[in-house]
C-alpha cells in the first residue's frame, strides 16, 4: 500500500511537471512569434521608406524635367519608367515597386493639378511601429496613426498650394493626415516583382 501511494504521488509530480513544461514552451513560442512579427513589420517599414522615397524622387524629376513652361505631373506611375514627352528615352524609375506592406501593385495616389500624380502612400491599414526620428522631409510621419499619413509626395518650391481631395471624402481625424485622393484600381497601376531592400547603409537617415 505504501509503495502504491508513493508511486501515485510520483506520477502526480511528473504530470504536473509535464504541464508546466508544456505551458512554458507555449509561452516561449508565443513570445517568439510576436517578436518575429514585429521584426518583419519593421523591415517592411524600412523598405517602404526606401521605396516611397525612390518614387517621390522620380516624380520630382519628372515634374522638374517638363519641357516648356507648364509643369506636369505623371498621369500614371508607368510614365516614370519612360517619359514619352521626349523623343529619346528618359527613365526616372527603374521599375514601379510593389507596396512592401501589402505585397500588391496597388498604391494610394496623392493627386495634383490635371489629375496628375504628386505622390503615393501605402494602402495598408496597420499602425506604423516607427513613430519618430524621420528625416526633415518626412517630419509629418511622426506619430502617425496610419500608413495613409506616410505620403511620399512632391514638395518642391513650385508645388501647388492646394491639392484637391476625393469627392465625398470624410473629414480628417484631428492630428492625423488623410489621403489626399482616392486610390485608383489595381489594374491602373503596373508593378514589378518583389523588391529586394538595400543593405542597411543604403537607407541612411531613413532608418530609425
Amino acid at each position: 500500500m505504501e509503495f502504491t501511494a508513493s508511486h501515485a504521488r510520483a506520477n502526480g509530480f511528473t504530470y504536473a511537471g509535464v504541464l508546466i513544461a508544456v505551458a512554458l514552451v507555449g509561452l516561449s513560442l508565443a513570445v517568439t512569434g510576436e517578436v518575429w512579427q514585429t521584426t518583419v513589420q519593421r523591415e517592411k517599414e524600412r523598405e517602404l521608406l526606401f521605396v516611397g522615397d525612390e518614387i517621390r524622387r522620380a516624380i520630382t524629376q519628372y515634374y522638374e524635367s517638363t519641357p516648356g513652361t507648364g509643369k506636369q505631373f505623371p498621369k500614371s506611375l508607368d510614365d516614370l519608367l519612360r517619359d514619352s514627352r521626349y523623343p529619346t528615352t528618359r527613365r526616372y524609375l527603374r521599375k514601379v515597386y510593389l507596396d512592401p506592406l501589402t505585397g500588391r501593385r496597388e498604391w494610394g495616389l496623392v493627386k495634383g493639378p490635371g489629375d496628375g500624380i504628386m505622390g503615393v502612400y501605402s494602402l495598408s491599414r496597420k499602425t506604423p511601429l516607427k513613430r519618430v526620428n524621420f528625416p526633415h522631409e518626412y517630419a509629418s510621419f511622426n506619430n502617425a496613426e496610419s500608413f495613409a499619413a506616410w505620403q511620399f509626395a512632391y514638395t518642391g518650391a513650385s508645388a501647388p498650394a492646394v491639392i484637391p481631395t476625393a469627392a465625398g471624402a470624410s473629414a480628417p481625424a484631428p492630428g492625423v493626415p488623410q489621403p489626399l485622393a482616392a486610390p485608383i484600381p489595381a489594374s491602373s497601376v503596373v508593378g514589378q516583382p518583389s523588391f529586394t531592400p538595400p543593405p542597411p547603409e543604403s537607407s541612411g537617415a531613413l532608418r530609425r
